[in-house]
């Protein structure tokens, strides 16, 4: 595999946005509500971080590149050891 940005990306976007809902989840399950005045909403309502629905839309997001970034840096230092030996 010379260049495995795609499974890097897609591992790593798929992993950390699960954590993310998780993250959310767990969130929910502990605070309810919260301060939240609004669920969120449809369209870009649903990314607005003042709304529940937007919080934890950005966390998945957020969740998403660092795990993409963390699984590209070990694919590619696996990917190093491979071809050395």
């Amino acid at each position: 595999m010379k260049s495995p940005i795609m499974l890097s990306l897609i591992a790593g976007m798929l992993t950390g946005m699960g954590n993310g809902s998780v993250f959310g989840a767990t969130l929910m399950c502990f605070l309810g509500r919260g301060k939240f005045d609004d669920w969120g909403g449809w369209g870009s309502q649903a990314y607005d971080p003042a709304t529940f629905t937007g919080f934890v839309d950005w966390s998945m997001i957020i969740f998403g590149v660092a795990f993409f970034f963390i699984v590209h840096i070990a694919v590619n230092r696996h990917l190093q050891l491979e071809t050395k030996a």
